[in-house]
C-alpha cells in the first residue's frame, strides 16, 4: 500500500503516528494557504481611493468601481477587490467569512523566494540562526497535542519539520502555458513587408526569451507546489479529509511570480485568482457545518512593487495583503493597521510597508482559537507578541 492509499483509507478511521492517536477532530481546523512566487496583493485588495495607484500601474491597473464588469468591486471607501474574485470570495466577504489584512508580511527584506519562504515557514526570530528542523507549524502540532496535522503537498514543506512525523499527500498537477505565441504570430503577420518587420519580429523574440527566463524563476519559487488550477480541483477533496480527519492543515499554490504581462481585470493574474477564489469557495462549500469551525489563512512570501515595471508587470517588493477565511470569523472588513496608499507611504519609495507583522498576526488568530496562552505561544513564535486584529 502506498503512501496516498493509506491516508484514503485512514480518512475513516483513527491511527497511531508515532505514538499519538489521531481522530475525527472534533472542532478548530487550521489551514496555511501559501501562494508561492509573491503575489500582486495591490491587484486583488485594490486601493480604489488612491489616485497613486492608477499613475503606478497605466496598463496593468484594475478600474474603479462602477465603470463596467471589468471593474473592482468597492469593498468600503478605500479599498476594492478584483473582479474575478465577486463570485467566489466576495459572496464570502459579504456574509462575514472573509477579510483582508493589507500592509502585511515579513520583516525580511532579502526579496528573495527561498530565504523569504524558508523565514515565514520557520517562524524564527530574523536575528537568530535559523533552525531548519523546526516549522511554526510542527511547534503549533506539539503545542497542540490533539491535533491532526496533514501537509497537502509532494514532499513535506518546511513548515511541518521537526517534532512528530506528519502525513503528506501531493495535489500537484501540470497547468497550460502561460504566453499565447498565436497572437504574437498574428501581430508578426500584419507587419510583414513593412519596413517595420525586423524590429516587430525582433521585439517579440527578446519578449520570449524575457519570458522564459522568467518562466523558469516562477517554476523555482513554486517549489514543486500545485497550481492554482489545480488547486481549484482539489478542494473539495481538501475540504472532506479536514472534515472527517484532519485539524491542522498546510498546502501551497504556485504561479504567482509575475514579472511579465501580468495583465489587469483580466489576463494571467486574473485567471489564476479566478481559480484560487473557486477553490476557496468551493473548500468552504464541502466543509458544510464544520465551515464555522474552520479558520483558512492566505499567506504569500511578499509584495510585489507597487508600480509597473517595462514587461506590464510587476517585481519583487515587502509588504502584501493575507486573506483570513472561516464560518466563525468575524469578516467583511478591512483588518490591521493601515495608512494612506501613496508616494510618500511606499516602503523604500517601491513597495508597500509591513506593518502588520506575520508572526504576530498569526499568532494572534491562534490565540483565541485554540485557547494558547501567551508562554506556549512563545514555543509557537518566540519573541513575538500576538496581535489581535479582532476577526476571531
Amino acid at each position: 500500500m502506498n503512501r496516498r492509499d493509506l491516508l484514503l483509507a485512514a480518512a475513516a478511521t483513527p491511527f497511531v503516528l508515532a505514538g499519538r492517536l489521531y481522530a475525527a477532530p472534533a472542532t478548530n481546523r487550521f489551514l496555511i494557504v501559501f501562494l508561492r512566487g509573491a503575489y500582486d496583493a495591490a491587484n486583488v485588495l485594490i486601493p480604489i481611493s488612491s489616485d497613486f495607484y492608477y499613475r503606478s500601474r497605466p496598463t496593468i491597473a484594475v478600474a474603479k468601481p462602477g465603470q463596467d464588469e471589468n471593474s473592482a468591486v468597492a469593498l468600503d471607501a478605500d479599498w476594492g477587490l478584483h473582479p474575478a474574485l465577486k463570485d467566489s470570495v466576495l459572496p464570502l466577504y459579504r456574509k462575514g467569512e472573509a477579510a483582508f489584512v493589507p500592509f502585511a508580511g515579513i520583516d525580511d527584506l532579502s526579496r528573495s523566494h527561498f530565504e523569504t519562504q524558508d523565514a515565514i515557514e520557520l517562524g524564527q526570530p530574523l536575528t537568530a540562526s535559523r533552525n531548519y528542523q523546526s516549522g511554526f507549524m510542527s511547534r503549533l502540532a506539539g503545542v497542540l497535542a490533539a491535533t491532526a496535522p496533514i501537509a497537502f503537498t509532494p514532499q513535506l514543506p518546511l513548515i511541518f519539520r521537526g517534532g512528530a512525523p506528519v502525513p503528506n499527500i501531493s495535489l500537484n498537477t501540470t497547468a497550460k502555458p502561460g504566453i499565447d505565441l498565436r497572437q504574437a504570430k498574428l501581430i508578426e503577420a500584419m507587419y510583414r513587408g513593412s519596413s517595420l518587420a525586423p524590429a516587430v519580429a525582433e521585439g517579440f523574440a527578446i519578449e520570449d526569451e524575457v519570458y522564459k527566463s522568467i518562466a523558469v524563476e516562477m517554476e523555482a519559487a513554486s517549489r514543486g507546489a500545485t497550481t492554482a488550477r489545480g488547486f481549484e480541483l482539489e478542494a473539495r477533496r481538501m475540504a472532506r479529509l479536514m472534515r472527517e480527519k484532519y485539524s491542522l492543515g498546510f498546502v501551497d499554490v504556485g504561479g504567482w511570480d509575475t514579472h511579465v504581462n501580468q495583465g489587469n481585470a483580466n489576463g494571467y493574474l486574473a485567471g489564476r485568482l479566478g481559480e484560487l477564489g473557486k477553490g476557496l469557495a468551493a473548500f468552504a462549500q464541502e466543509m458544510g457545518p464544520d465551515w464555522v469551525d474552520t479558520t483558512v489563512v492566505v499567506i504569500s512570501e511578499f509584495g510585489r512593487t507597487f508600480r509597473e515595471n517595462g514587461n506590464r508587470g510587476t517585481d519583487h517588493g515587502h509588504g502584501s495583503v493575507y486573506w483570513v477565511l472561516g464560518g466563525g470569523i468575524k469578516g467583511g472588513r478591512i483588518a490591521g493597521d493601515q495608512l494612506k496608499v501613496s508616494e510618500a507611504n511606499l516602503f523604500q519609495n517601491r513597495d508597500y510597508p509591513v506593518l502588520n507583522e506575520y508572526r504576530a498576526v498569526i499568532g494572534g488568530l491562534l490565540s483565541p482559537i485554540y485557547g494558547i496562552e501567551p508562554d506556549r505561544l512563545q514555543t509557537v513564535f518566540a519573541g513575538t507578541n500576538p496581535k489581535d486584529i479582532q476577526l476571531v
